[in-house]
């Protein structure tokens, strides 16, 4: 059942263990059917590098599962996280959450990244900052709850003494937004050491919104749209 979905969660949890952005068995990763509305989730207490996609559990938004090939797997303990984030915005089908180390340390210090460069733009944040989703016991619905409220304003958000969760349309673009938020979150600490712990200086959100493709740059006459 589902098996395209299953390669594609097992290929980009692979690719966020190579990567660095969860080591051994942290971090979890899914993508929502939108046909039947079923989930594709990571095995809990599983190395993804034995991992394939027979590993992988469909659950349905209910918590139930509906398929698991091999019988000693259950689906990550996060599960509740990312059903109540898929329950709460029909436009989100696919979610990694990962623990990276700069950002992760920001979320220990319940510290928000701020628009220290351009980049931010692309991750969602109306307000200008990655938000901090207010600290869950990991597993319970509280946890996923706050995560889910964080997500109103960005696509991406840093749980308080926890990691780092975004979500997109397709999990290759959900990843790339994690990958990015580590990279603020590194460019962030050096720019904090460098300056002896002082503020560095932000992009301001009204600099944000007036973003655009330049219109000097056509094809064939016509402007090309396109994303930063």
């Amino acid at each position: 059942m589902l098996e395209e979905l299953k390669k594609q969660v097992v290929k980009y949890a692979l690719q966020a263990d190579r990567s660095g952005l969860c080591k051994h068995r942290s971090g979890n990763f899914s993508i929502r059917d939108t046909k039947t509305n079923y989930v594709c989730i990571t095995p809990t207490g599983m190395d993804r590098k034995e991992m394939t996609y027979h590993d992988i559990i469909v659950l349905d938004l209910n918590a139930v599962v509906i398929e698991s090939e091999t019988s000693q797997r259950r689906p990550t303990s996060e599960s509740l996280m990312h059903l109540e984030i898929y329950k709460h915005y029909a436009n989100i089908n696919a979610i990694a959450h990962t623990h990276s180390r700069y950002a992760t340390a920001f979320s220990v210090l319940k510290k928000p990244i701020p628009a220290i460069v351009y980049e931010i733009l692309g991750l969602g944040c109306k307000e200008g900052f990655v938000p901090i989703a207010d600290y869950g016991r990991p597993g319970t619905l509280s946890l996923a709850k706050n995560t889910a409220k964080a997500l109103k304003k960005s696509d991406v958000a840093l749980m308080q003494a926890h990691g780092v969760i975004a979500v997109d349309t397709v999990l290759k673009e959900a990843l790339l937004k994690a990958s990015y938020v580590e990279e603020l979150a590194e460019i962030y600490y050096h720019t904090l050491v460098i300056n002896n712990g002082k503020e560095p200086p932000y992009v301001p959100d009204t600099e944000l919104q007036k973003w655009e493709y330049p219109a000097e740059i056509t094809l064939l006459g016509k402007n090309i749209q396109t994303s930063i």
